[in-house]
Protein backbone atom coordinates (compact mmCIF):
# COMPACT_ATOMS: atom_id res chain seq x y z
CA UNK A 1 0.00 0.00 0.00
CA UNK A 2 1.53 3.58 -1.32
CA UNK A 3 0.48 6.67 1.13
CA UNK A 4 1.26 10.25 0.19
CA UNK A 5 1.93 12.58 2.98
CA UNK A 6 0.68 15.87 2.26
CA UNK A 7 2.26 18.66 4.88
CA UNK A 8 4.58 21.12 4.82
CA UNK A 9 6.07 21.07 8.32
CA UNK A 10 8.90 18.88 8.84
CA UNK A 11 8.14 17.42 12.25
CA UNK A 12 4.49 16.64 11.80
CA UNK A 13 5.07 14.97 8.10
CA UNK A 14 8.70 12.96 9.66
CA UNK A 15 6.20 11.58 12.44
CA UNK A 16 3.48 10.72 9.86
CA UNK A 17 6.05 8.98 7.44
CA UNK A 18 8.10 6.68 10.08
CA UNK A 19 4.26 5.75 11.57
CA UNK A 20 3.43 4.73 8.61
CA UNK A 21 6.51 2.75 7.38
CA UNK A 22 6.76 1.19 10.92
CA UNK A 23 3.06 -0.49 9.83
CA UNK A 24 4.80 -2.01 6.43
CA UNK A 25 3.32 1.02 4.17
CA UNK A 26 5.35 2.77 1.43
CA UNK A 27 5.63 6.20 2.15
CA UNK A 28 5.99 9.70 -0.12
CA UNK A 29 6.19 13.07 1.62
CA UNK A 30 5.40 16.27 -0.45
CA UNK A 31 6.04 20.12 1.24
CA UNK A 32 4.07 21.79 -0.80
CA UNK A 33 0.76 21.64 -2.44
CA UNK A 34 1.89 22.40 -5.99
CA UNK A 35 3.79 19.11 -5.18
CA UNK A 36 0.87 17.38 -3.89
CA UNK A 37 -1.37 18.30 -6.67
CA UNK A 38 1.14 17.14 -8.82
CA UNK A 39 2.38 13.71 -7.31
CA UNK A 40 -1.71 12.39 -6.55
CA UNK A 41 -2.28 13.14 -10.56
CA UNK A 42 0.51 12.09 -12.04
CA UNK A 43 1.89 8.67 -9.27
CA UNK A 44 -0.62 5.78 -8.05
CA UNK A 45 -1.18 5.99 -4.08
CA UNK A 46 -3.75 3.95 -2.32
CA UNK A 47 -4.64 6.87 0.32
CA UNK A 48 -3.63 10.76 0.58
CA UNK A 49 -3.25 12.01 3.66
CA UNK A 50 -3.38 16.08 3.21
CA UNK A 51 -2.80 18.97 5.04
CA UNK A 52 -4.96 22.36 4.23
CA UNK A 53 -2.58 25.09 4.94
CA UNK A 54 -0.40 24.35 2.69
CA UNK A 55 2.78 26.99 0.69
CA UNK A 56 1.75 27.00 -2.99
CA UNK A 57 -1.71 26.04 -3.20
CA UNK A 58 -4.08 25.62 -0.56
CA UNK A 59 -5.11 22.27 0.32
CA UNK A 60 -8.56 22.38 0.23
CA UNK A 61 -8.02 23.76 -3.42
CA UNK A 62 -6.20 20.69 -4.68
CA UNK A 63 -9.27 18.28 -2.99
CA UNK A 64 -11.57 20.36 -5.07
CA UNK A 65 -9.76 20.01 -8.40
CA UNK A 66 -8.79 16.27 -7.61
CA UNK A 67 -12.78 15.41 -7.09
CA UNK A 68 -13.86 17.14 -9.57
CA UNK A 69 -11.52 15.38 -12.29
CA UNK A 70 -13.17 11.94 -10.91
CA UNK A 71 -10.33 11.12 -8.35
CA UNK A 72 -11.12 8.87 -6.50
CA UNK A 73 -8.25 8.16 -3.98
CA UNK A 74 -9.44 8.28 -0.51
CA UNK A 75 -8.07 11.41 1.22
CA UNK A 76 -7.62 11.84 5.09
CA UNK A 77 -7.61 15.66 5.50
CA UNK A 78 -4.99 16.76 8.59
CA UNK A 79 -5.06 20.38 9.88
CA UNK A 80 -5.26 22.80 12.55
CA UNK A 81 -8.54 23.90 11.17
CA UNK A 82 -10.95 23.08 13.95
CA UNK A 83 -13.95 24.58 13.24
CA UNK A 84 -17.31 23.13 12.60
CA UNK A 85 -17.58 25.08 9.24
CA UNK A 86 -14.26 24.23 8.34
CA UNK A 87 -14.79 20.32 8.80
CA UNK A 88 -18.08 20.73 6.79
CA UNK A 89 -16.21 22.43 4.17
CA UNK A 90 -13.75 19.71 4.25
CA UNK A 91 -16.13 16.49 3.69
CA UNK A 92 -18.01 18.63 1.43
CA UNK A 93 -15.12 19.46 -1.01
CA UNK A 94 -14.06 15.43 -0.90
CA UNK A 95 -12.58 14.39 1.82
CA UNK A 96 -13.16 10.83 2.95
CA UNK A 97 -12.03 11.87 6.95
CA UNK A 98 -11.09 14.71 8.96
CA UNK A 99 -8.70 14.86 11.97
CA UNK A 100 -7.20 18.17 13.84
CA UNK A 101 -4.20 19.06 14.77
CA UNK A 102 -2.56 18.03 17.55
CA UNK A 103 -3.34 14.49 16.57
CA UNK A 104 -2.31 11.28 18.24
CA UNK A 105 -0.37 9.33 15.97
CA UNK A 106 -2.24 6.18 16.72
CA UNK A 107 -5.51 7.41 16.24
CA UNK A 108 -4.28 8.98 12.39
CA UNK A 109 -2.94 5.17 11.57
CA UNK A 110 -6.44 3.45 13.14
CA UNK A 111 -8.08 6.34 10.30
CA UNK A 112 -5.66 5.13 7.93
CA UNK A 113 -6.15 1.68 7.87
CA UNK A 114 -10.24 1.89 8.46
CA UNK A 115 -10.40 3.95 5.01
CA UNK A 116 -7.95 1.43 3.42
CA UNK A 117 -10.32 -1.34 4.01
CA UNK A 118 -13.22 1.08 2.74
CA UNK A 119 -11.14 1.24 -0.49
CA UNK A 120 -11.04 -2.48 -0.92
CA UNK A 121 -13.80 -3.17 -2.81
CA UNK A 122 -14.40 -5.74 -6.28
CA UNK A 123 -13.94 -2.25 -8.39
CA UNK A 124 -10.77 -1.26 -6.80
CA UNK A 125 -9.40 -5.15 -6.56
CA UNK A 126 -10.07 -5.74 -10.38
CA UNK A 127 -8.84 -3.98 -13.02
CA UNK A 128 -9.89 -3.90 -16.58
CA UNK A 129 -8.72 -1.89 -19.76
CA UNK A 130 -10.71 -2.75 -23.25
CA UNK A 131 -10.97 -6.73 -23.19
CA UNK A 132 -7.64 -7.05 -20.61
CA UNK A 133 -8.32 -7.94 -17.16
CA UNK A 134 -6.74 -8.13 -13.72
CA UNK A 135 -7.73 -9.81 -10.26
CA UNK A 136 -5.52 -8.04 -8.18
CA UNK A 137 -6.79 -11.05 -5.17
CA UNK A 138 -5.63 -13.99 -7.42
CA UNK A 139 -2.80 -11.90 -9.19
CA UNK A 140 -4.27 -13.34 -12.69
CA UNK A 141 -4.35 -11.23 -15.71
CA UNK A 142 -6.20 -12.42 -18.86
CA UNK A 143 -6.79 -10.61 -22.72
CA UNK A 144 -10.10 -11.69 -24.82
CA UNK A 145 -10.38 -14.45 -21.72
CA UNK A 146 -7.19 -15.99 -22.59
CA UNK A 147 -5.07 -16.22 -19.51
CA UNK A 148 -1.99 -14.89 -19.32
CA UNK A 149 1.48 -15.93 -18.17
CA UNK A 150 3.30 -13.57 -16.25
CA UNK A 151 6.53 -13.00 -14.36
CA UNK A 152 5.96 -11.19 -10.86
CA UNK A 153 7.44 -8.28 -12.42
CA UNK A 154 5.90 -8.18 -15.09
CA UNK A 155 2.29 -8.77 -13.23
CA UNK A 156 3.84 -5.33 -11.38
CA UNK A 157 4.75 -3.58 -14.28
CA UNK A 158 1.03 -4.32 -16.30
CA UNK A 159 -1.06 -3.28 -12.79
CA UNK A 160 0.36 -0.03 -13.03
CA UNK A 161 -0.04 0.27 -16.39
CA UNK A 162 -3.40 -0.45 -15.67
CA UNK A 163 -3.80 1.85 -13.01
CA UNK A 164 -2.73 4.88 -14.91
CA UNK A 165 -4.71 3.89 -18.31
CA UNK A 166 -4.75 6.77 -20.91
CA UNK A 167 -1.71 8.32 -18.96
CA UNK A 168 1.34 8.62 -20.28
CA UNK A 169 3.94 6.54 -18.32
CA UNK A 170 7.71 7.58 -18.33
CA UNK A 171 10.35 4.91 -17.54
CA UNK A 172 11.62 7.61 -14.35
CA UNK A 173 8.10 6.37 -12.75
CA UNK A 174 8.63 3.05 -14.08
CA UNK A 175 12.01 3.16 -12.18
CA UNK A 176 10.55 4.87 -8.77
CA UNK A 177 7.13 3.09 -8.33
CA UNK A 178 7.80 -0.46 -9.68
CA UNK A 179 11.70 -1.27 -9.50
CA UNK A 180 11.59 1.16 -6.60
CA UNK A 181 14.95 2.95 -8.06
CA UNK A 182 13.88 6.67 -7.20
CA UNK A 183 18.09 7.55 -7.39
CA UNK A 184 19.73 4.82 -9.04
CA UNK A 185 22.73 6.65 -10.16
CA UNK A 186 22.60 4.37 -13.97
CA UNK A 187 19.55 4.30 -15.52
CA UNK A 188 17.46 1.43 -15.94
CA UNK A 189 16.18 2.14 -19.03
CA UNK A 190 17.20 -1.02 -20.84
CA UNK A 191 16.05 -2.87 -18.30
CA UNK A 192 12.62 -1.25 -18.15
CA UNK A 193 12.48 -1.63 -22.07
CA UNK A 194 13.88 -5.25 -21.81
CA UNK A 195 10.48 -6.10 -19.31
CA UNK A 196 8.38 -3.97 -21.89
CA UNK A 197 8.92 -5.72 -24.51
CA UNK A 198 8.37 -9.18 -23.14
CA UNK A 199 5.02 -8.02 -21.18
CA UNK A 200 3.62 -6.46 -25.11
CA UNK A 201 4.57 -9.77 -26.59
CA UNK A 202 2.18 -11.26 -23.82
CA UNK A 203 -0.49 -8.94 -23.56
CA UNK A 204 -0.52 -7.66 -27.56
CA UNK A 205 -1.71 -10.11 -30.19
CA UNK A 206 0.37 -10.13 -33.60
CA UNK A 207 -3.33 -9.14 -35.34
CA UNK A 208 -5.46 -6.73 -34.20
CA UNK A 209 -5.52 -4.07 -31.38
CA UNK A 210 -2.61 -3.43 -29.28
CA UNK A 211 -2.96 -1.79 -25.99
CA UNK A 212 0.00 -1.20 -24.75
CA UNK A 213 1.70 1.67 -27.48
CA UNK A 214 5.37 3.33 -27.16
CA UNK A 215 4.83 7.68 -26.71
CA UNK A 216 8.17 8.58 -28.54
CA UNK A 217 10.63 10.36 -26.44
CA UNK A 218 7.95 10.24 -22.85
CA UNK A 219 7.33 6.83 -22.26
CA UNK A 220 4.40 4.10 -22.92
CA UNK A 221 0.80 4.32 -22.75
CA UNK A 222 -1.87 1.49 -21.83
CA UNK A 223 -5.34 1.80 -24.01
CA UNK A 224 -7.45 1.42 -26.76
CA UNK A 225 -5.33 3.69 -29.72
CA UNK A 226 -7.30 6.69 -30.18
CA UNK A 227 -8.66 6.61 -27.31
Amino acid sequence: MNILVVEDEAKVARALRDGFAAEGYEVAVARTGEEGFFRVSSETFDLVVLDLGLPGRDGLEILKTLRKKGHPTPVLVLTARDGVEDRVAGLDAGADDYVVKPFALAEVQARVRALLRRGRTDQVLRLKVADLEMDLVTRRASRGGQSLELTAREFELLEYLMRNAGRIVSRDMLARDVWKEPSRATPIDNVVDVHMTRLRRKVDPETGARLIQTVRGMGFRLGEAGA
